[in-house]
């Protein structure tokens, strides 16, 4: 017999336990202060909010890159985007680029290693059938391809600006299309089809004899909002509706793996793929004070709500201001699982000692990425702007129409020193103050710069 990795992890966990489920659930554009958790008095979430009374909840979490592909790139895979060509960037249909088949994603490791996998929701990885689930590692699938905004009906009833733009929102399940989202019914029961689709796989799987991973990737809150009719027009905006939605399918994910008698097996992990889309006014979540939104750099832009659950593990009830992010959850559930990890290196580090005690910090330093620009970087409670310029949100004027977007603007920022624990909101260059900061960290940007570009991998292209 030949011992391979995979097999002596096997082995492990036959003589040492059972390896834990993991369900993932990401929500789209979610931002940090939208939780009651972390916050929010306008928004009802006790689901969510339950997780962290039962698991440990993340101050200073972050998405790898403020836009939606970037961010499920370096999800799935451990990786900066830009080291795999995703930079950037929200595929549109079509694409003629997407996730290199050869990369291994967190579902390419745990179905491996025997578990069952499986995604519902919000793929947006690329559409062709090369960079869909079933080529990175999921057993099943049933997704929406791209954005929910990326359909021909709008953002409001009787929009016509998108008419032309694009096709007809498929449904795709393990890797063929299956029927459309087709209007605003269908847009308002898209939550709930999610949600039941993710108990199905729970019900399907839990007991069946090896553990399985769930990928839970909402498409909501992203605009156009959708509710269903238990939560439609009863809460005090849109956007408060839809993630009364989102929360109540929590709570029967959560409700199912307890029916299943698999809740104390079962690594939950509930966060969000950026910051808000802030001009969509009501129809957009809040920062919780941060400085701007979804697609800077800016702390609005990638901080992100992270929460993780796993009983008699992860200590309850606690919050943690160590610096993590989403990139950094394959190498953590891939510990936690104990299977083997990718064979190419990743940017990812696993924070599993911080879950268990064992550790009061995870990572020590974050490079801002936005597209293959290196905007900023964080180390400890310093983070330094490097010059770029970045859309901003800042004195929008309304829109015609509740729930189309407002214009934003194109400013520019030069060198600029924050210290995030006195000034979370980005408000204050301290850079004159503290020289000697500045010049460790624009070191330390450059050589992060240059491992990146030496490692460069191939996009996937048709």
């Amino acid at each position: 017999m030949r011992f391979t990795p995979t097999l002596c992890v096997l082995l492990c966990a036959c003589l040492f336990g059972a390896q834990p489920n993991v369900v993932l659930i990401v929500a789209d554009d979610m931002g940090w202060g939208d939780l009651g958790c972390y916050g929010s008095k306008q928004n009802s979430t006790p689901h969510v909010d339950r997780l962290a009374r039962e698991g440990m909840k993340f101050e200073s979490f972050y998405a790898a890159q403020a836009v939606c592909t970037s961010s499920r790139c370096a999800l799935l895979t451990g990786c900066y985007p830009n080291r795999l060509g995703l930079g950037g960037t929200a595929l549109p249909p079509a694409s003629k680029v997407g996730l290199h088949p050869e990369e291994q994603t967190l579902a390419t490791l745990l179905r491996a290693a025997g578990y069952r996998t499986g995604i519902v929701g919000k793929w947006h990885l690329g559409d062709h059938a090369r960079f869909l689930p079933p080529a990175h590692g999921f057993d099943e699938s049933l997704i929406v391809p791209y954005s929910n905004d990326m359909w021909p009906v709008g953002y409001f009833a009787g929009d016509t600006s998108r008419r032309k733009m694009y096709p007809e929102l498929r449904w795709i399940v393990d890797g063929v299309p299956f029927g459309a989202i087709d209007d605003w019914t269908d847009m308002d029961n898209l939550t709930v089809m999610q949600g039941f689709r993710a108990t199905k796989f729970i019900r399907d799987n839990a007991g069946a004899g090896r553990p399985f991973f769930l990928y839970l990737a909402t498409s909501m809150p992203h605009t156009p909002l959708g509710a269903s009719k238990d939560f439609k027009g009863k809460g005090p905006t849109p956007y408060a509706e839809t993630l009364a939605d989102l929360d109540d399918v929590v709570g029967y994910v959560l409700a199912a793996l307890r029916e299943k008698g698999v809740e104390n097996d079962t690594i939950v992990i509930f966060t969000s793929d950026n910051g808000p889309w802030l001009n969509f006014g009501r129809h957009a979540g809040v920062t919780g004070g941060f400085r701007e939104g979804k697609g800077t750099t800016w702390e609005g832009g990638v901080r992100v709500p992270c929460i993780v659950r796993w009983p008699n593990q992860v200590p309850r009830g606690v919050t943690t201001p160590a610096l993590a992010a989403n990139l950094d959850l394959l190498p953590t559930i891939v510990a936690a699982c104990e299977v083997a990890g990718p064979r190419r290196p990743i940017d990812g580090q696993s924070f599993l000692s911080l879950l268990k005690g064992e550790r009061l910090k995870a990572r020590d330093v974050f490079p801002y990425y936005y597209g293959d620009k290196l905007e900023a970087i964080r180390q400890g409670r310093w983070k330094l702007h490097l010059p770029h310029t970045y859309r901003s949100y800042d004195d929008m004027k309304p829109a015609e129409h509740d729930g189309a977007p407002m214009k934003t603007q194109q400013k520019e920022i030069g060198f600029a020193l924050f210290d995030l624990e006195a000034d979370p909101g980005e408000r204050t260059d301290v850079k004159e103050a503290h020289p000697e900061v500045v010049t460790r960290l624009k070191e330390l940007a450059a050589k992060e710069r240059a491992a990146l570009d030496a490692g460069k991998r191939p996009v996937g292209r048709l």
